[in-house]
């Protein structure tokens, strides 16, 4: 059974840091394509950070600079250091891994930690 496990939320101020992990089982995040997204209240799910099993990362326009996406594949684990947080950070941030074999999409997700950026 494949677990992905969000941790590392909370409330902070403006200004401050949170540092989120996503913890798999079951399956071997080191051949995934690991993607945090977030989704605030009313809105879509947006993309936030991804990572490739190369370490390539990409990062949405607005959190570049402040964000940084890491995996660390011996501990089957990816983490989003989030800094200068805003109150538009806040949400629930989900971890999401993916695969895709041949013509198969593989994808599995976290259940999600939530994010609280207020005085």
């Amino acid at each position: 059974q494949v677990q992905l496990v969000e941790s590392g939320g909370g409330l902070v101020q403006p200004g401050g840091s949170l540092r989120l992990s996503c913890a798999a089982s079951g399956i071997t995040l080191r051949a995934y394509v690991m993607g945090w997204y977030r989704q605030a209240p009313g809105q879509q799910r947006e993309l936030v950070a991804t990572i490739t099993s190369g370490g390539s990362t990409t990062y949405a326009d607005s959190v570049k600079g402040r964000f940084t996406v890491s995996r660390d594949n011996a501990k089957n684990t990816v983490h989003l250091q989030m800094n200068s947080l805003k109150p538009e950070d806040t949400a629930v941030y989900y971890c999401n891994a993916h695969l895709r074999v041949l013509s198969t999409n593989n994808d599995y997700w976290g259940q999600g930690t939530q994010v609280t950026v207020s005085l």
